[in-house]
């Protein structure tokens, strides 16, 4: 029986695109666009700045002298993390699951970013009871102890605990670690994999 569900924020609760912050900062800046975006997204940098190895003032001084920018910090800073809208289908379901389950929220975040959501999604937010974000716990997702982390706040045994993501790897890394897995594609997919887990709300 599943008593926590975990959710993931990107791409789940929370649509997202990288390129709105990689074009707007490519107005400030004679770097290529796309060599912008692989600069910032996906590489050494990004996972650095997750994992909470890189403080945001540490972040935004690289970011703005390796890319040349000619705006401001604080444009700078508002440009990256402006990014985010909701996923209104699921999170219509979080009050709807919240009634019979432990919920938490599961999150590769960092700073910047966690600083623009967390207000954003205040409402959204009341639901879970506990908020795992990868730079403050020093793991990214499917690293084991991210998990381990998140298991802690769980109240349930690994078993009992269902995890949804996008990403095929970040389930299959739950799934390894003892936990039952759903890769999220869409919310009405969610909704009927939620039945079928035994999951009351959906």
């Amino acid at each position: 029986m599943v008593k926590t569900v975990i959710f993931d924020f990107g791409k789940v609760i929370s649509f997202f695109d990288h390129r709105l912050a990689s074009r707007r900062l490519a107005a400030w800046t004679d770097l290529p666009e796309p060599d912008l975006h692989a600069y910032l997204f996906g590489g050494a940098l990004e996972d650095d700045y997750e994992s909470g190895r890189l403080s945001t003032d540490a972040f935004l001084a690289k970011v703005h002298a390796d890319c040349r920018l000619r705006c401001t910090t604080d444009e700078l800073a508002q440009a990256y993390s402006d990014i985010f809208w909701p996923n209104e289908d699921v999170c219509a379901l979080l009050p709807r699951l919240k009634r019979d389950h432990r919920l938490l929220l599961l999150s590769n975040t960092n700073d910047l970013h966690a600083r623009w959501f967390l207000p954003q999604y205040r409402a959204e937010f009341r639901s879970f009871d506990a908020l795992v974000l990868s730079h403050e716990v020093g793991h990214r997702k499917p690293k084991r102890e991210v998990f381990e982390h998140c298991q802690r706040l769980a109240g349930c045994a690994p078993d009992e605990c269902l995890f949804i993501d996008d990403l095929p790897a970040n389930v299959e890394g739950a799934r390894a670690f003892g936990w039952q897995g759903l890769v999220y594609r869409t919310a009405e997919a969610l909704r009927q994999d939620l039945v079928d887990h035994g999951v009351t709300g959906a």
